[in-house]
């Protein structure tokens, strides 16, 4: 199957990138829920975190300082280094 990601960020020359596969199951990973700073996005993830507790997943919470710039180099490194799977979410 192909899919089609569109980044939003103002690049000039769009960079392929190959989808990492995906686990057969939530059950004992660490999934990071990572907040952009726009309203709302945390009651979605609240929503979220328990669904994902409920399959057995371990749950970590992360927040960017604004939803204006990228996240913090910091903030990746941790994000990349503590979590399997990781969901963004965009609300408003």
């Amino acid at each position: 199957m192909t899919r089609t990601v569109l980044d939003p960020t103002g690049e000039l020359v769009t960079a392929e990138r190959t989808l990492l596969p995906r686990p057969p199951s939530l059950e004992g990973r660490t999934v990071g829920l990572l907040d952009i700073s726009k309203p709302r996005g945390d009651v979605f993830l609240d929503h979220l975190a328990g669904r994902l507790v409920g399959l057995g997943a371990r749950v970590e919470r992360y927040r960017k300082p604004t939803f204006t710039k990228p996240a913090p180099i910091d903030l990746r490194h941790e994000i990349a280094t503590t979590c399997d799977v990781v969901i963004e979410a965009l609300a408003d």
